[in-house]
């Protein structure tokens, strides 16, 4: 299987005429100046040159801005930087992440053209009434429309959403994920909500207008997110925004544009932490007796989710079962799935204890 490689090419706010409430797109991208056609080339090129493995699937992306609202000229012109690469078969394909309400047929029909593969929309909510708290700039509709749009050009469809805007709740979370499944994206990313410096959230969080989830709060609805999308088959890529030198913990650096939040360096990681301690858990639930040490053997490719970020999960379970828990890799195992061996129940502890105190004696 090849592997896959991203390039990411930051347009910062560029095509995005709209002023949402929770955004600064120079803040988040962690760019400033416009990104110009030599820009895409040196970016390549300096990316291609640390890509070690040969079979390799490589993508070009621009994020950060709403690339199909730039100027037409401007598109073509950062689109064209990158054909000589794909013509010599060292890029495979590009993405784009844009608004829903900036597609349309000659939009896409010209990125197509330009070897375009995978539209990403920032969809955010499909409640039109936090849309329009949040100033999107955009209702449900607009989404329904140029999903079916991307698809019927054969685009691979993805879709962003947020989790805690302003007045959402995890229920209000939970539709959007629903109204999205029924698009059948292939992709999604889910943000969790942080407050940026020199945005319209920043000063309803100062007057005390707004309240940032909390990280556990932030976690959770996400867990119960990607547990919906994974049921769907639909792949979530991102959650939580890239870690960027203005996004970054405000406690530890004075230059982070993140002024409150759940902002958390490994945010997937908690997440991912957190199902595999419920799928861990229920296994010794469902043995019917009181273990005392167990062996826990999953995919080497979860092996640092099931042992949870910085060992949670292992401590968790000393603490709340009193189990002692050893996790080993077993590539045999699916993917995201747990298997539980008992190595000690409490009654074996016990006549151990005796044992011990026999020989003592």
């Amino acid at each position: 299987m090849k592997r896959e490689y991203i390039i990411p090419i930051f347009v910062p706010h560029l095509g995005c005429k709209n002023e949402c409430s929770f955004c600064n797109q120079r803040s988040i991208s962690g760019e400033i100046r416009e990104v110009t056609k030599q820009d895409v080339v040196d970016t390549i090129e300096e990316y291609l040159k640390n890509f070690k493995n040969k079979d390799t699937y490589v993508e070009v992306a621009f994020f950060g801005g709403s690339f199909t609202g730039i100027e037409k000229k401007r598109q073509i012109e950062l689109l064209e930087a990158v054909q000589p690469f794909i013509k010599e078969k060292k890029v495979n394909s590009i993405r784009c992440s844009t608004r829903p309400d900036y597609i349309d047929k000659d939009i896409l029909k010209m990125l197509k053209k330009y070897h375009v593969k995978t539209i990403e929309l920032g969809v955010q909510s499909t409640n039109d009434y936090i849309l329009a708290k949040c100033k999107r700039g955009h209702t449900f509709e607009d989404v329904k429309k140029a999903s079916k749009l991307i698809r019927r050009y054969r685009f691979t469809l993805g879709h962003q959403m947020m989790v805690g805007l302003p007045e959402s709740t995890l229920l209000d979370e939970l539709n959007t994920a629903k109204d999205l499944a029924k698009l059948k994206p292939k992709i999604v990313r889910i943000y969790p909500v942080l407050v940026i410096k020199n945005t319209e959230l920043a000063k309803d969080y100062k007057n005390g207008k707004y309240e940032p989830l909390e990280i556990n709060q932030a976690v959770a609805r996400c867990k119960e997110l990607l547990t919906f999308f994974d049921k769907k088959r639909i792949r979530v890529i991102r959650i939580g925004l890239q870690s960027t030198d203005t996004i970054s913990d405000p406690n530890k650096n004075i230059e982070s544009e993140v002024v409150a939040g759940p902002y958390h360096e490994a945010f997937r990681q908690l997440v991912d932490t957190d199902i595999f301690y419920d799928k861990i858990s229920a296994k010794i639930k469902a043995f019917g007796v009181k273990v005392k040490e167990v062996e826990i053997y999953v995919n080497s490719k979860d092996l640092n989710n099931a042992v949870g970020y910085k060992k949670v999960n292992l401590e968790r379970l000393k603490e709340i079962y009193n189990v002692i828990a050893k996790v080993e890799k077993d590539d045999k195992i699916k993917q995201g799935t747990v298997k539980v061996s008992i190595k000690k129940v409490f009654r074996d502890f016990l006549d151990d204890n005796e044992n011990i105190k026999k020989r003592i004696k």
